[in-house]
């Protein structure tokens, strides 16, 4: 791992020159040592930062923060005086000269680090994220290289500097003015518009297949900063208002005469999930009822029992139906018979799947006999036949239309202030509510309803960035230097968006409109009652599925030659089996370790049996007890394996980066521009992926990342690119072994577990910073340093409950506070790193 202190530097900084420890004496011993080190691939990954040609600039400090918070008594540490020189080389010099400087020196910058940069007290100030680092890496026994010796002295001195450095950076964290930072106004995401729109009118609109993709910053899609709005974009608001109202309203007449449309085997047009199931998409286009007819040749027996007909719609389970399985005696050239359902489905493109429900006879039959018209009865063909009015009125109709708007000016006034308030999050003036109903008194103008006035009105509103952005005022919005709490419908939003990916429900926005919310303990009564509403299913749908990588399951494509079990269904398993077992997480406030390795999970029949686990039938998922030591925790799911790998296979380096990125929170640096691929066509056949890798190790520049990341890639080397359990990689056998650079060795995934379990503060803090950037929708920055700790320290006194790191969250200064911009630096314009997800 390569550190921004390059060896090539001026000769002597000042820094350098005030330094109390002694230049070391390079001898020959310690050049032999540090080369047989870097060689070996435990040198140079002390400092996870990107390399530079010049030392570190001064960090700038945030200016000082007048917080409105009441001020709180200073702590000990505060109090305490700062440590001087002599204290500072009483506790860190003999480590230093002992065992660092030995391969860390200006005479030999291993790994590009130079120890002399850090030889004053006044340096754990000054270089603090470099410290953190050394600090971090000296706990986790990462230095010294496993390779030196540990004596009983050695293990004293590391344990001397790390309490000496941790004491001084908690001083540090009193002094520091408390700083909450500032949120960007940002725009609804498309999950956020969909949720919002679902909770505001009751339609239910996919955003995700009518908006351009959301940009990602920070691991994330609903940072501020990166949330821009393109014309394109602009364009795109529009015309979802005009259709969103349309639909809500239901003022537009349906076609006089209905269409069908037909999914079928013999049209090409239906896809075969299975024997029992199909899928086809549809583009509906109009909230209507349809009549679906669903076409099955073929029959059993004469004593055949019936079967559950399943109708799912982007699967959800819409209508069950019993279908008769022996001979009808309807014939068509070959037996064929019919079942038909009724069913209100909504406006957009939808993914549907029909099947037989716990069809046990088909597990009977052979492969020859499953589409053979004579033995079995199946699934050919769906036709859609619609739209018809439907005979029970809409839900968005009830929720918009609280009075017969037909009765005068008094109840379209209320109406719409009514939809304002709930649209803007926030109370509406009278002058914001006149400008909407002029849109009424223009419709009436050209001889319309007032219910589609109302629909225009509704427009309106759709595109007003009072709904589209995420405001928050600022009472002096140019000045850094004063933060003020947000108010209390402010605090209502920021927790809804975080918790629910959507707008405050009626019972919040009258907390947060009354002053009440900001009461800690009405906040927290609001964070438990909201951790149970079902709406608490977006933390599972839009953290976790970024944090976690799972929404790239979508994006993948493994080689269907290698692969040929990978399908739409194997897929929706691997995501549904994690979705549930987050949201088991959070719900049930389990402790955060169990994610590395819990001995359960949740699993229905089809992907039970994919992990060779007896014992669990049906199609609904549930929770199971492991009772293997292949599976457990999130490392051993299908989802993450599948998008930690290639297409046409596993990869060491991608699942070694991303455990050090999403679970430890010690990401690598980029790879250098230069480094050559692997033989694709020697993997597992010429040699195994354990001696290619070995042979791209010999280079010690590349060795100084892969020691860190290999290990822990090979110690998921039993599941291949898609999840499944293997013990052989093509001709060779898979080694699962690993030598971690603490010196901490594993035989097998179980072992590599426990391992990764007993690092679980690198986890809580890896996962307090990620759930901090989710919920402010910025970046962390250095002032952020004292908030992570302290949750972090919360944290660890609940036992780790993953409701508590929410509840800390929320608590946080800067989730509960904001400050003006700093026009002078914050505001100038810097290149960005973009992702689109």
């Amino acid at each position: 791992m390569r550190h921004s202190l390059n060896s090539a530097r001026p000769a002597r900084t000042r820094r350098q020159q005030l330094s109390p420890i002694s230049k070391p004496r390079v001898t020959a011993r310690a050049l032999k040592v540090c080369a047989f080190l870097m060689a070996a691939g435990t040198v140079g990954f002390l400092l996870a930062a990107e390399s530079s040609t010049t030392p570190p600039a001064k960090k700038a400090t945030a200016p000082p923060v007048k917080t409105a918070t009441a001020a709180k008594p200073a702590s000990a540490a505060a109090k305490s005086a700062a440590p001087s020189q002599a204290a500072f080389d009483k506790a860190v010099k003999p480590l230093f000269e002992s065992t660092c400087s030995m391969c860390h020196s200006s005479g030999l910058a291993s790994g590009n680090l130079n120890m002399e940069q850090y030889g004053t007290v006044a340096s754990l100030s000054t270089d603090r994220d470099e410290w953190d680092k050394i600090v971090r890496r000296l706990q986790a026994g990462e230095m010294p290289p496993a390779a030196i010796p540990r004596t009983d002295e050695m293990k004293a001195q590391i344990a001397t500097a790390v309490s000496f450095a941790q004491e001084e950076f908690k001083r540090l964290d009193a002094l520091e003015k408390p700083d909450p930072g500032r949120v960007t106004a940002r725009r609804l995401n498309r999950s956020e518009y969909s949720n919002t729109i679902r909770d505001l009118l009751a339609v239910d609109f996919r955003a995700d297949k009518s908006f351009p993709t959301d940009d990602s910053g920070e691991g994330f899609d609903n940072i501020g900063d990166i949330l821009t709005v393109s014309p394109l974009l602009m364009d795109k608001y529009i015309s979802a208002a005009r259709t969103i109202a349309a639909r809500a309203i239901g003022a537009n007449p349906l076609p006089p005469k209905p269409v069908e449309m037909e999914y079928s085997t013999r049209l090409k047009t239906i896809r075969r999930v299975d024997a029992s199931d199909v899928e086809a998409t549809h583009r509906v286009d109009f909230d209507a009822e349809y009549d679906i007819r669903i076409g099955l040749p073929g029959q059993r027996a004469a004593d055949a029992k019936p079967v559950s007909l399943g109708f799912w719609m982007d699967g959800k389970l819409l209508n069950t139906i019993t279908a008769q399985t022996k001979p009808s005696g309807l014939t068509y050239f070959n037996p064929y018979s019919e079942e038909h359902m009724r069913l209100y489905l909504p406006e957009g493109d939808h993914v549907f799947r029909l099947g037989f429900i716990n069809d046990d006879f088909v597990k009977t039959l052979a492969d020859k006999d499953l589409y053979n018209d004579k033995v079995n009865k199946f699934i050919s063909s769906v036709f859609f036949v619609g739209p018809y009015p439907s005979k029970v009125e809409k839900e968005s109709r009830k929720k918009i239309l609280i009075c017969d708007p037909a009765t005068g000016p008094a109840c379209v006034d209320k109406i719409i202030s009514t939809l304002a308030r709930r649209a803007y999050r926030r109370p509406v003036t009278k002058t914001e509510v006149a400008a909407l109903t002029r849109f009424t008194t223009m419709a009436k103008a050209e001889g319309r309803t007032p219910e589609q006035g109302i629909q225009l009105a509704i427009q309106a509103m759709l595109v007003s960035p009072h709904f589209l952005f995420h405001i928050e005022h600022d009472s002096n919005p140019t000045d850094p230097n004063t933060a003020h709490k947000l108010s209390d419908m402010e605090l209502a939003n920021r927790l809804s968006y975080f918790l629910w990916s959507s707008m405050p429900d009626e019972e919040l926005q009258a907390l947060g409109e009354a002053g009440k919310l900001s009461q800690p303990a009405v906040l927290d009564a609001q964070v438990k009652r909201m951790l149970t509403d079902k709406k608490a299913s977006a933390m599972a749908e839009n953290f976790a599925g970024q944090w976690l990588e799972i929404r790239n399951l979508d994006n993948i494509k493994p080689d269907p030659g290698k692969f040929p079990a990978w399908n739409p269904e194997l897929r929706d398993a691997f995501k549904t089996e994690t979705r549930m077992f987050f949201d088991n997480m959070l719900r049930e406030n389990r402790p955060i370790g169990e994610f590395l390795n819990a001995r359960y999970t949740y699993l229905n029949e089809f992907l039970a049996k994919y992990y060779g686990i007896n014992d669990v039938k049906g199609p609904d998922f549930r929770r199971v007890d492991l009772k293997t030591e292949e599976r457990g925790g999130i490392l051993s799911q299908g989802s993450v394996l599948a998008v930690s790998s290639y297409p046409s296979r596993t990869s060491v380096v991608i699942r070694g980066k991303y455990i050090l990125q999403n679970i430890l929170g010690t990401p690598p640096p980029p790879p250098p521009p230069d480094v050559p691929p692997l033989d694709e066509s020697t993997v597992g056949t010429a040699m195994s992926l354990r001696q290619q890798m070995e042979k791209h190790r010999a280079n010690a520049v590349c060795a100084s990342c892969h020691s860190r990341m290999d290990p822990l890639g090979f110690g998921l080397e039993n599941y291949d690119a898609v999840g499944k359990w293997r013990t052989t990689d093509g001709k060779f056998p898979v080694d699962s072994s690993g030598v971690l650079p603490s010196g901490k060795s594993f035989s097998t995934p179980l072992q590599m577990r426990e391992i990764l379990t007993g690092m679980q503060a690198d986890f809580a803090r890896c996962l307090t910073e990620k759930m901090l950037v989710y919920a402010l929708g910025r970046g962390l920055k250095p002032y952020d340093k004292h908030t992570v700790s302290d949750i972090d320290t919360k944290l660890a006194a609940s036992g780790y409950g993953f409701q508590t790191l929410v509840s800390e969250v929320v608590h946080s200064l800067p989730f509960l506070e904001r400050r003006g911009e700093d026009v002078t630096s914050e505001t100038i314009a810097k290149p960005k790193q973009v992702a689109a997800k």
